[in-house]
């Protein structure tokens, strides 16, 4: 089972040039940064979290600079997008953006992708929030024809464009992974139907993913999917043995540890700690 780590970069947490590193010399496996391009006021929808929206929401950074900080100061670290909201996203644009990443780190990108939950901060993008997951699905759709042909066309309910060339495509072929996220069982489905992963949060968040794979591996075996082709990264995991093996004795590809939105003098010490989980 692999280790991973996801944090929220700021201009006051430590910077994604000196994380990176950090992380491949202790053995992590990947990186993860969330999106949000801006937190609309008044505050209405409530956070998943529960309570007052954390500061770092607010003040996040795009995720696709970073990660190009990230690849070039890394040589073997996997960096991923913990998600990527693609429903406030153009997906030719995006499409790019995701080849260009896996470009650059050299076929090191993970595509993580979600439909958020702040439903203002969507509808500022033009988004329905009523019809995102639609949405999501034929984004994801029109972007994997983008990767893979050489003149790409889709004509969807949301997304439509006739025949274009555009160049970088992927290192990894067909294309990245693409790893959905959501909560079982209808994060789980959408994962079955268009993704190669599916990223539920962990026990951090008081979810038992563990008790939830056997019915996740019957889902994608009623859809004509492989489980075991089908990665589950689990986020926010409790950092503790006993949490670990539970999940790794549950068939978890993946966990990633929470790291807060602080400077390195208190980030490298706890990954120091953390390190000895791997």
């Amino acid at each position: 089972m692999h280790v991973g780590a996801h944090i929220f970069f700021t201009d006051y947490s430590i910077q994604p040039q000196e994380l990176g590193p950090a992380l491949e010399e202790r053995g992590f496996e990947s990186l993860w940064l969330p999106e949000h391009s801006h937190i609309p006021l008044p505050r209405v929808s409530p956070w998943p979290g529960g309570g007052e929206l954390p500061k770092k929401y607010y003040d996040v950074m795009d995720p696709f600079v970073s990660i190009g900080a990230i690849a070039a100061t890394t040589k073997t670290l996997k960096i991923g997008t913990g998600i990527c909201l693609i429903i406030q996203r153009d997906p030719i644009q995006t499409a790019k953006e995701v080849a260009t990443a896996d470009r650059l780190s050299n076929g090191r990108f993970l595509f993580g992708v979600g439909a958020g939950w702040n439903e203002e901060e969507m509808a500022d993008h033009g988004t329905e929030p009523k019809t995102r997951f639609r949405l999501m699905r034929e984004r994801v759709e029109a972007m994997k024809a983008i990767w893979t042909k050489t003149k790409p066309a889709y004509e969807g309910e949301f997304v439509q464009f006739s025949e274009m060339m555009t160049w970088p495509k992927p290192v990894q072929k067909p294309h990245p992974p693409v790893i959905v996220g959501g909560a079982f069982p209808y994060g789980a489905r959408r994962a079955i139907r268009f993704g190669d992963g599916w990223i539920p949060l962990g026990g951090g968040r008081g979810v038992d993913i563990a008790s939830q794979m056997p019915h996740f591996r019957q889902m994608a075996a009623e859809a004509g999917r492989n489980p075991d082709e089908i990665e589950v990264s689990v986020f926010a995991a409790r950092p503790e043995e006993k949490e670990l093996q539970t999940l790794r004795a549950a068939g978890i590809s993946r966990v990633t540890f929470d790291l807060p939105s602080a400077p390195a003098e208190e980030i490298l010490p706890l990954l120091d700690k953390l390190a000895k989980l791997i």
